[in-house]
C-alpha cells in the first residue's frame, strides 16, 4: 500500500522577474512603437525625466554633400537656369527644394530601390543600374546613350533603342523630372504629369521645349509672338513653367515616404566598418535624482517609491535594449562587411544561431532583436533579417548564401543573349563553374522568388 511522504528536490527553474519581462517586450519593440510607449511613460511617471535628443549620427553622406548647380553640356542651357532662378523665375514658387534625405539615402539609392520594386525585366534591370550609374545628385542623366551602351557588357548585345526604352521607364520613377538630358527635358517630363486639361499646360510644354531661354532673358513679347499667344495666356504658362524643379534630385527626402526609423547606424571609419545606435527617435531617460534624494530614509509615499522603482526599472531595461542591439548589429556586420562592400553576390549565410553562439544569447531573443529593427548602411536600410540566409555548399567546402546565389543568378539573366536566354540548366552549370553547387530545381525556385520568367517567355528575337 503506497504511503504519502515529503521529499525534498534541488533543481533550477527561470523565473521572470518584473524587470526583465519588461526588458524582453521593450527588445521586441520597433523605435516607432518604443518612442511611444516612452512618451506615455514620461506623461505618467513623475520620476522620469528626458534628456535633451540629440540628432542621428553624422555620415559621411551628409557632412560631405552639398548643392551644385546643373553641369550642363550647352552653355545657354547652364546661364538659362541661373537666370531663371535668380530673377527669370520667382523663387518662391519654384517647385519643392528640400535638400538630400537627412538619414543619409542618396538619389542613386532611392533610384536602386525602385528599380527593384518596378517591372523592370532583368535585362531593362541591368541597362537601368547603368543608366542610374550616369545620373548626378540634381537628376540629371550626364552621359550619352551611346557611352552608357558601351557599359554593359558586350554579350548582352544591348542596342541604344534599348537603353532609350529604358531611360523611358526611368523618366517615369520618382522624383518627376529625373533622368532628364537637359533642362527643357527636365522641366516638359514634370509637365506631362499634370492632367491634361489643366489650363495652359500645352503653351506651357511649348514654351519649355523651345523658349527657356527667351524665359531667362524676359523676352516675353518675342514669346507672345513666337507662340501666338495672349499675355494672360502667357502668364498661366509660366505660372506652370516655373512651378516645376530645376533639379528634381535634390527633392529626395525618404522623410516624407519612409516609415522606417532605422535602430543603428553602420559607417565605414578608418576602412573599419563600424555600429553605432541610432540617437534619432528615442529619448534618452534617467531618474530624476531630486525627487530621489527626498525619498531616502521617507518611510512615506509608496506611490511615489513604487514609481521610482518601475523608473528605474524602464531605465535599466532601455540600457538592455541598446546593449543587445549593439551586439546583435556588431555581429551581423561582422559578417557580413563584404555585402556592404560589394552589395548582394558577397553576401554570406547567416543563422540566427550563428549570431546567438557568437553573443552567448538564446535563439529566441536574437529572432526578437531582428523582427522589425532596421539598419542603416551606406548601401541603404536594412530589416536585420534581411542579413540572414541559408547555406549552400560549394566545391572549396565553403558555404554560399542563398541571398548571394540569387544575385548572381540575376546578373546571368540580365546579361545573356536575349535570343539565346540562359536555361534554368544552364544556369546551374554556369555556377557550378563558379564552384556552386545548386540544383536546377533549386534554380528554378529562386528565380520565380525574383520573378523572373522562364528562359521560353524570355526569349526574343535577335535585335540585330
Amino acid at each position: 500500500m503506497l504511503k504519502p511522504s515529503l521529499q525534498l528536490k534541488l533543481g533550477q527553474s527561470l523565473t521572470m522577474t518584473p524587470q526583465l519581462q519588461q526588458a524582453i517586450r521593450l527588445l521586441q519593440l520597433p523605435v516607432l512603437d518604443l518612442n511611444a510607449q516612452i512618451q506615455e511613460a514620461l506623461e505618467e511617471n513623475i520620476m522620469l525625466e528626458m534628456e535633451e535628443l540629440p540628432g542621428a549620427p553624422t555620415t559621411s553622406s551628409d557632412t560631405t554633400a552639398e548643392i551644385e548647380t546643373i553641369k550642363a553640356e550647352d552653355s545657354w542651357q547652364t546661364s538659362s537656369m541661373e537666370r531663371i532662378q535668380d530673377g527669370g523665375w520667382n523663387g518662391e514658387i519654384i517647385g519643392n527644394n528640400d535638400i538630400a534625405d537627412e538619414r543619409g539615402q542618396t538619389l542613386h539609392e532611392h533610384l536602386l530601390w525602385q528599380l527593384e520594386l518596378e517591372n523592370f525585366t532583368p535585362r531593362e534591370s541591368v541597362i537601368g543600374e547603368a543608366l542610374i550609374d550616369a545620373i548626378n545628385d540634381d537628376g540629371y542623366l550626364v552621359a550619352d546613350l551611346e557611352e552608357i551602351r558601351s557599359w554593359i557588357s558586350e554579350d548582352a548585345r544591348v542596342t541604344v533603342d534599348e537603353v532609350e526604352q529604358t531611360l523611358r521607364k526611368i523618366q517615369r520613377m520618382d522624383p518627376v523630372g529625373v533622368g532628364a538630358r537637359s533642362l527643357s527635358e527636365c522641366i516638359v517630363l514634370q509637365l506631362a504629369q499634370l492632367d491634361e486639361s489643366t489650363p495652359g499646360l500645352a503653351t506651357a510644354i511649348r514654351l519649355a521645349e523651345n523658349h527657356l531661354d527667351l524665359v531667362a532673358s524676359q523676352q516675353y513679347a518675342e514669346i507672345r509672338r513666337s507662340l501666338r499667344t495672349s499675355e494672360g495666356d502667357l502668364d498661366i504658362a509660366l505660372a506652370l513653367v516655373r512651378s516645376c524643379h530645376p533639379k528634381p534630385g535634390l527633392s529626395v527626402s525618404g522623410a516624407a515616404t519612409e516609415y522606417v526609423v532605422p535602430d543603428v547606424f553602420v559607417r565605414k571609419i578608418d576602412n573599419r566598418w563600424q555600429v553605432e545606435i541610432s540617437a534619432s527617435g528615442i529619448p534618452k531617460l534617467t531618474v530624476n535624482q531630486q525627487y530621489a534624494k527626498l525619498l531616502r530614509g521617507n518611510g512615506d509615499h509608496a506611490v511615489l517609491k513604487t514609481q521610482l522603482q518601475e523608473a528605474r526599472w524602464l531605465v535599466r531595461s532601455l540600457e538592455i535594449r541598446n546593449e543587445t542591439l549593439l551586439k546583435v548589429a556588431t555581429t551581423i556586420v561582422a559578417r557580413q562587411h563584404e555585402f556592404l562592400d560589394h552589395g548582394d553576390e558577397a553576401m554570406k549565410p547567416l543563422v540566427l544561431k550563428d549570431v546567438a553562439e557568437a553573443i552567448g544569447m538564446h535563439e529566441s531573443t536574437i529572432s526578437r532583436v531582428t523582427t522589425n529593427k532596421y539598419m542603416h548602411t551606406p548601401r541603404g536600410v536594412f530589416e536585420f533579417k534581411y542579413f540572414f540566409s541559408s547555406h549552400l555548399s560549394t566545391v572549396d567546402g565553403e558555404d554560399q548564401s542563398s541571398t548571394s546565389v540569387r544575385a548572381k543568378i540575376k546578373k546571368l539573366i540580365g546579361a545573356e543573349n536575349p535570343a539565346k536566354p540562359l536555361s534554368d540548366s544552364k544556369l546551374a552549370k554556369m555556377l557550378a563553374k563558379e564552384g556552386i553547387t545548386v540544383a536546377r530545381r533549386t534554380v528554378a525556385k529562386y528565380r520565380e522568388s525574383l520573378k523572373i520568367a522562364s528562359s521560353s517567355e524570355r526569349r526574343v528575337r535577335d535585335p540585330r
